[in-house]
């Protein structure tokens, strides 16, 4: 049975709260859900990639699993794997790592699929949903599974494919251009034989 320790009656409320922990949750309904750690595999993805970014853009744009999205619908946040910040972010999270709704949206996100239709489900439909409702331009959607990238690029206020790439594909980003990855390449970062 899960015990609900506090009902949250707004954002707001569950912003102030602290339990003293580093755990991370989402708001679901004013309860506080807790978020599971992610796989040994997503982990070393999405450091791969964030390493990637930040040789691209410098260490400060980016960000990895802990910040916090504030979204509108069910869950109220979420917790992308990877972030690409503006600049003007890096001020704003200096205190707390959440990019509030009233704030700008951030450059690109990027969620990689944990296994299970529940998380495939969430990644693809759900989050696409939510991130496209913010206004952020582009979503990657990196599926270990599938061994596939699918990039979005927001056009008119919707999700449209740039491309869904596979093996020794190079990755394209409307954003950055100038990133020069395969998908072979981010997988081999998440290869448990490595």
């Amino acid at each position: 049975m899960i015990e609900v320790i506090h009902q949250f009656q707004s954002f707001e409320e569950y912003l102030t709260y602290d339990d003293g922990t580093d755990k991370l949750y989402e708001l679901f309904n004013g309860e506080l859900i807790e978020v599971p750690p992610e796989s040994g595999e997503n982990v070393q993805i999405a450091t791969f990639l964030l390493l990637q970014f930040a040789l691209l853009l410098g260490y400060r744009r980016v960000r990895g699993h802990g910040l916090e999205l504030e979204v509108r619908g069910e869950p109220r946040n979420r917790y992308p794997d990877l972030t690409i910040l503006r600049e003007e972010h890096i001020e704003q999270l200096a205190k707390r790592n959440t990019i509030r709704l009233s704030m700008t949206p951030p450059l690109l996100v990027v969620e990689i699929v944990s296994p299970g239709e529940l998380q495939r489900n969430r990644d693809y439909i759900a989050k696409r949903a939510q991130y496209q409702d913010c206004g952020i331009r582009e979503y990657w959607i990196v599926d270990p599974i599938a061994q596939t990238v699918l990039v979005l690029e927001l056009s008119e206020n919707i999700y449209t494919e740039v491309g869904s790439f596979t093996g020794n594909e190079r990755v394209l980003s409307p954003q950055f251009r100038e990133l020069n990855l395969t998908v072979a390449q981010i997988f081999a970062a998440g290869d448990r034989d490595r």
